[in-house]
């Protein structure tokens, strides 16, 4: 599983879900869930996101944007309308005084708003959880990035406008799916931008050799890696792999794979019921108490006490 793939998997393990919304001037929705991805996918009309902090970003028809949480943001017919309701975690709906709205603006099969004939709609994801394996991709997007037909076009609209109000056995599988390339699509479109201030990891997977010990290294943490191995493999000698590797992707080729086992770990820790022991197997370490040693000194916290939730990780591991 390379890091692209980490940044929905763990987060999608834990309720990731699409609706369908539908609008019609004058609107305001003020999200305030803390998840720490969004997409949105505009279907019909315009409307405008306005981050908690920058400018409003206007939206037409075809346009994708993708919100990086947890700072709310609002969309809207127009910046000027004020919030009609608000999206608190756990996608509890409330007017703005905190009465709770009750199904209110529920209309139907994944559809919600004022009116399924409205002027405006739009297809929403959300992961609601935060991966570790991906937080170091999902750390490098701004807050809310956009995506126009005149850079991308999204292959994936007719399919989820369709699949969105199928009220059959296995939607909720299909729109999994096809959210999760539509994520993945999206990211390729906006790191391949010239101007993308892509991780450098994420640049060096084009690298022939850096590259493919990258994928090596995220293919099969659990295998005893050495730089001699490592090398052997991309067909270099191993200064020659040590230089590059480092040169490109920040860290030396160790350095790497462990912050891949430990993030690995994390996500493990949060979405398996596997003991630390089967963990530390499955990631690289030979003992669970080699895992926990190293998992403390990284994270500041015991593998125990991150899967209970006692603290959330700083993430100070690159990859």
């Amino acid at each position: 599983m390379d890091a692209l793939a980490g940044l929905l998997e763990g987060p999608r393990a834990r309720g990731a879900f699409m609706i369908r919304a539908c609008f019609e001037p004058p609107w305001s929705i003020r999200i305030e869930d803390r998840a720490p991805l969004t997409v949105m996918l505009m279907i019909r009309g315009e409307s405008w996101l306005t981050p908690h902090t920058g400018a409003p970003v206007r939206l037409r028809a075809g346009d994708l944007a993708i919100a990086r949480g947890p700072d709310p943001y609002t969309c809207a017919d127009d910046p000027a309308t004020p919030p009609g309701a608000v999206i608190l975690p756990g996608q509890v709906c409330t007017y703005p005084d905190g009465r709770p709205m009750r199904g209110t603006m529920d209309l139907g099969v994944r559809s919600w708003g004022q009116r399924l004939d409205g002027s405006m709609v739009m297809l929403i994801g959300t992961y609601p959880a935060r991966g570790e394996v991906g937080a170091r991709l999902l750390d490098a997007l701004p807050p809310v990035l956009t995506l126009t037909p005149e850079v991308w076009e999204c292959p994936l609209t007719p399919l989820l406008t369709e699949e969105i109000v199928r009220d059959e056995p296995g939607q909720e599988v299909v729109l999994d799916r096809l959210l999760d390339l539509l994520v993945i699509a999206a990211l390729r479109a906006w790191f391949a931008r010239p101007e993308a201030a892509a991780p450098a990891w994420y640049r060096a997977l084009a690298d022939p050799v850096v590259g493919r010990a990258l994928r090596l290294l995220q293919d099969d943490p659990a295998h005893p890696w050495t730089v001699a191995s490592l090398a052997a493999k991309t067909g270099v000698s191993r200064a020659a792999l040590a230089r590059r590797f480092a040169a490109l992707v920040g860290d030396p080729p160790m350095t790497y794979l462990t912050g891949w086992r430990l993030a690995l770990a994390a996500d493990r820790l949060r979405d398996t019921g596997d003991t630390l022991e089967a963990i530390a197997r499955q990631v690289g370490y030979g003992s669970a108490f080699a895992l926990s040693g190293a998992f403390k000194r990284v994270y500041g916290v015991s593998p125990q006490e991150h899967r209970t939730g006692a603290a959330r990780p700083s993430a100070g591991v690159a990859f």
